[in-house]
């Protein structure tokens, strides 16, 4: 059935017998990928409710009751800076103990009926944006790539054994992944295609998917999709609507390009006026904000609308809960979460719609 793990054939082998072109995804019957993305709380300060914990099955539970079919699990690996030095994956825990609670976040969503997507993530402890990642020489980036290779390697191990549904090769990449040293890139995801068997994307920026040259090496295109509806302050509901329209737009000539399904591997809005403005601003950078829940609830919506009748987009990933319900300290009030908000009504109306890219046989 849509939305459970276990079925005759992989996803990635019903894909390969649709005939090729971006409308692959609904020629193959996937169901649309009505997703969550839930962050790990995986730190010494808040010990037992990370990623397979009892507190992440509630998160799992509230993720189906909002309708959804696919959770996104995003551990982490560390960059000291952007000079490429090298990725350790060791991240607010030893690897081994992170492998082993990926893992079982894996089964239990597996258990819960939810479809997982495994998103290996950058953390860069300058707090500079892993995008601009730049290792100077080709020596340097020769090294750059071999390390993050192993990386990934990692996580597609996990993602193989443990039988992930999708799995990220990487995310905003900008400088390696759209100018002369995207071929290294392209490498890396042959070689993670050997270790998983699974279907394979990238999270590509919003403003720089265009310019990204390895698209036609994953099955999906994914995007972090934090696009502006609006240009300016005060936008009316027409104005977003028109910007969500945009959007389609954009992905639909995207897809109709590469011949390949888009899929939004993060999108949301914060809870603050003007949030579709620009809505990639991270919470943690504002000060004195007034929480706005009718401006991310309209947001969400004038975003959606036209895309769940776009045949070539599959789905999309809220960004995002965490894998303790319970625990505030993770976001402030005005942050991306939809959960118990305006916006949540907004997704759970949108998960139960019917899509373009849906099979004619899903039930509602």
């Amino acid at each position: 059935m849509p939305g459970a793990p276990a079925a005759a054939l992989s996803l990635a082998a019903q894909l390969a017998l649709a005939p090729a072109g971006a409308h692959a995804w609904h020629d193959a019957e996937l169901g649309g990928v009505r997703g969550v993305t839930v962050g790990p709380i995986e730190n010494a300060y808040h010990p037992g409710v990370g990623y397979g914990s009892p507190a992440y099955d509630r998160t799992l539970l509230e993720a189906r009751a909002l309708g959804a079919t696919w959770v996104a699990v995003t551990p982490f690996g560390r960059v000291q800076d952007l000079s490429g030095t090298g990725v350790d994956p060791t991240f607010e825990a030893p690897f081994a103990e992170n492998r082993r609670a990926v893992a079982r976040a894996i089964a239990m969503a597996h258990a819960r009926g939810l479809r997982v997507m495994l998103v290996p993530h950058l953390w860069v402890e300058t707090g500079d944006w892993r995008a601009l990642m730049d290792p100077r020489t080709d020596d340097g980036w020769a090294r750059w790539a071999d390390s993050y290779e192993r990386f990934v390697l990692l996580w597609a191990e996990v993602a193989e054994a443990e039988g992930a549904d999708m799995l990220s090769v990487g995310v905003e990449l900008r400088s390696w992944v759209t100018g002369p040293r995207a071929p290294a890139f392209a490498r890396v995801v042959d070689d993670v295609r050997r270790a998983y068997h699974g279907l394979l994307t990238y999270s590509a920026n919003w403003d720089d998917v265009d310019d990204t040259v390895i698209l036609g090496a994953l099955d999906v295109i994914g995007i972090n999709a934090f696009y502006p509806l609006a240009s300016a302050n005060d936008a009316s509901e027409s104005e977003l609507a028109e910007g969500g329209r945009r959007v389609r737009d954009k992905v639909h000539a995207l897809a109709e390009r590469w011949g390949k399904p888009v899929l939004f591997t993060e999108t949301g809005y914060t809870t603050r006026p003007d949030p579709a403005v620009r809505p990639w601003e991270w919470p943690d950078k504002m000060t004195k904000v007034r929480v706005d829940e009718a401006a991310q609830a309209a947001a969400y919506r004038a975003l959606l609308a036209p895309l769940l009748d776009e045949p070539d987009f599959v789905g999309f990933f809220v960004w995002r809960v965490y894998a303790d319900p319970d625990d505030t300290s993770q976001e402030a009030p005005w942050g991306f979460s939809p959960r118990a908000k305006q916006a949540e009504a907004v997704v759970r109306d949108a998960f139960g719609a019917p899509w373009a890219c849906d099979p004619w046989w899903r039930a509602y």
